[in-house]
């Protein structure tokens, strides 16, 4: 089950569970469309990955399953990252 992070690691953007601009990696890093565009290039700085939308999870199942109220920022900041 998707965690739901509340936020972009990066800029701490608030993402609530609706939003259409949260990008995650395979390992659920959690980024907003901005920096994964303009900062991050399409490159989560965490694992190396690509990112892919983030599904909406139905309100009804909320309820049920909450988002995830932890935030995670990362604290050195975020930069692309460099090719090996």
């Amino acid at each position: 089950m998707l965690e739901l992070r509340p936020n972009c690691e990066c800029c701490d953007r608030n993402l609530p569970p609706e939003s259409e601009q949260a990008m995650i990696c395979t390992f659920e890093c959690t980024f907003c469309t901005d920096c994964v565009d303009n900062i991050l290039r399409g490159v989560c700085p965490n694992c190396g990955g690509d990112f892919a939308r983030r599904p909406i999870r139905p309100a009804r199942l909320l309820v049920k399953y909450p988002a995830s109220t932890k935030r995670v920022l990362k604290a050195e900041g975020c930069a692309p990252v460099r090719a090996a």
